[in-house]
C-alpha cells in the first residue's frame, strides 16, 4: 500500500471516530479497520452495524432479522421491492437466510455527509421494515406467542404492534 493510500485510510479512520462520537453512537473497534456500531431504534430497539475500511471502499453490513419461519417468497418479494428505494445499501441474505443490509462507499466518497446518509438509511430501513418483516415471516410464531401469553395471563403489551394479525385468518 502506498503512502497516499495509508494517509487516506488514516483520515477515514479519524473521520469515522469523529462522526460516531459526535452522534453519540455506541461503537467498539474490532481490529485496525473495523468498527462495530450500535444504531438505536424504535421498533427494532438496536441495529448492529459493522463498518470495515477496505483497500478501495468502506463496507457497511447490518443485521436486520433472522431467516423467516414462513412466507419466504413474500418476505423476499418485500425485500426486493424495498431495495429499489434504498440509498447506498441493499437487502441481502446469508447462507442461513438471515437478512442483512449491505453497502459499499468508495473511499474517495467517504465524508461526514455520506456517512450520515448511509447510516441514516440503515437505521430507517432496519427500524422501519422490522415489524412488516416480522408480520410476514413470523406471523404464526407471533400468534402462538400471543395466545400463550393470554392463556397464562401475561402481558401482551410488547406485541400490540401486531394486534392486526389476530384479526386476519391464519393461513396455516
Amino acid at each position: 500500500m502506498s503512502a497516499a493510500d495509508e494517509d487516506r485510510r488514516r483520515a477515514i479512520d479519524e473521520l469515522l471516530v469523529a462522526v460516531l462520537e459526535e452522534r453519540e453512537l455506541t461503537y467498539r473497534r474490532e481490529g485496525a479497520d473495523r468498527f462495530a456500531v450500535t444504531l438505536p431504534g424504535v421498533r427494532k430497539l438496536q441495529t448492529n452495524c459493522l463498518l470495515t475500511v477496505g483497500a478501495h471502499a468502506l463496507r457497511v453490513e447490518a443485521f436486520v432479522c433472522r431467516a423467516p419461519d414462513e412466507a419466504h417468497e413474500q418476505v423476499y418479494r418485500y425485500l426486493l421491492r424495498r431495495n429499489a428505494r434504498l440509498y447506498g445499501v441493499h437487502y441481502s441474505i446469508d447462507t442461513l437466510g438471515d437478512i442483512y443490509l449491505i453497502g459499499r462507499i468508495g473511499l474517495h466518497a467517504v465524508c461526514e455527509e455520506e456517512l450520515d446518509r448511509v447510516l441514516g438509511q440503515v437505521l430507517e430501513a432496519a427500524d422501519g421494515d422490522f415489524n412488516p418483516l416480522l408480520e410476514i415471516g413470523f406471523a404464526g410464531a407471533i400468534r402462538r406467542e400471543w395466545e400463550w401469553r393470554r392463556s397464562r395471563g401475561e402481558s401482551t403489551a410488547n406485541l400490540q404492534a401486531f394486534a392486526a394479525l389476530l384479526e386476519r385468518p391464519d393461513p396455516g
